[in-house]
């Protein structure tokens, strides 16, 4: 099975997020697309991160009605903080019959010599990119196998979503109804 990996805090998931894997499911190859949720990315301050197991419960809760999506906890049981190639390496050998690619923005991809062993990831796995405002994709110098993606983006950002919580307004429309009612119902991000 050919499955498109989402890395991310989702802190918390929203619209943005669910639209990307939608399109990257609906319009590439990937039969499925699996959200991995990052317990602590090292390139991002974890102070404002919300308990990784309520935030898998949130992407849990925004696609449950989409077979072709999929919450995944994997790096939960890997050593922190999580760096892809690791992620990358034990689904190999646990899925040796499936077929991975990594799914980032165009502002990861830019970032991507940061990664540990990044050489690795552009050798072995496909990246599926979706383009992000200010942010080329310039495959010259690092001769990934890459596939852009002219997905809908919509300037939503995880930040802007918990400060609006924080300040009492109102985040409808911005995360999947149910994710503002768990969000509500448990006081997460106040």
């Amino acid at each position: 099975m050919k499955i498109g990996l989402y890395f991310g805090s989702f802190n918390p998931i929203h619209v943005g997020h669910l639209i990307i894997a939608n399109h990257v499911a609906n319009f590439t190859d990937m039969e499925q697309v699996w959200f991995v949720v990052s317990p602590q990315n090292p390139l991002k301050p974890s102070s404002e991160l919300l308990n990784e197991y309520h935030r898998l419960h949130l992407v849990q809760k925004a696609i449950e009605d989409n077979p072709k999506l999929k919450a995944s906890n994997i790096e939960f049981k890997l050593a922190k903080p999580s760096y892809t190639i690791d992620t990358l390496i034990h689904l190999a050998e646990k899925y040796p019959k499936h077929q991975f690619s990594v799914i980032m923005g165009s502002d990861s991809f830019t970032n991507l010599p940061k990664w540990k062993n990044y050489q690795t990831i552009l050798k072995k796995y496909p990246l599926i990119i979706y383009k992000r405002p200010l942010f080329e994709v310039d495959n010259s110098k690092l001769n990934g196998m890459i596939t852009i993606l002219d997905a809908p983006l919509l300037e939503i950002s995880a930040s802007s979503i918990r400060k609006s919580i924080k300040t009492g307004n109102s985040i409808q429309y911005l995360v999947a109804e149910i994710v503002n009612k768990e969000i509500k119902d448990n006081g997460y991000y106040k």
